[in-house]
């Protein structure tokens, strides 16, 4: 190996939908430009939606099953409603994205909340049978 090599390289940052940042490392100008001539035109993105909204059914529960880069401002969303099953693929912009991300960040808030609720409702249920079942003398000794 030539200790003398061209080590030269760049970064380019990419901020993903959930708001985490990547730095993507390119260790040549050869590569970045037969990368650059190999990817295709970026396409338009759509005019702005709802995306959390289904095209079809007008469910409010659709999520994304993919999602990737188109271009430097847009992204690329595969996206499925759990009600009627539709899948449909679509270019958004930065913003865009960023909205349903949001929505779906408080669509697991609102998730968590209920699985708490029903934690705490099913755990009074169980501690009123067995209170109920220490006062009737059903549990004896020999049970644990």
């Amino acid at each position: 190996m030539d200790a003398n090599a061209d080590n030269s390289h760049f970064t380019k940052r990419v901020t993903l939908p959930s708001g985490k940042t990547i730095e993507v490392v390119y260790f040549s100008d050869e590569d970045a430009a037969l990368l650059e001539a190999q990817a295709p035109a970026h396409p338009s993105a759509e005019p702005h939606q709802d995306l959390h909204v289904c095209v079809e059914c007008e469910s409010d529960l659709v999520f994304p099953v993919q999602w990737e880069e188109a271009g430097p401002e847009n992204w690329s969303v595969v996206l499925q409603c759990p009600n009627c099953d539709v899948h449909r693929e679509g270019v958004f912009t930065q913003e865009n994205v960023e909205l349903f991300d949001e929505e779906l960040d408080r669509g697991a808030d609102a998730l968590a909340r209920d699985y708490k609720r029903l934690m705490r409702a099913n755990m009074a249920d169980e501690i009123e049978r067995f209170v109920g079942a220490l006062e009737a003398g059903a549990i004896l000794p020999e049970d644990f």
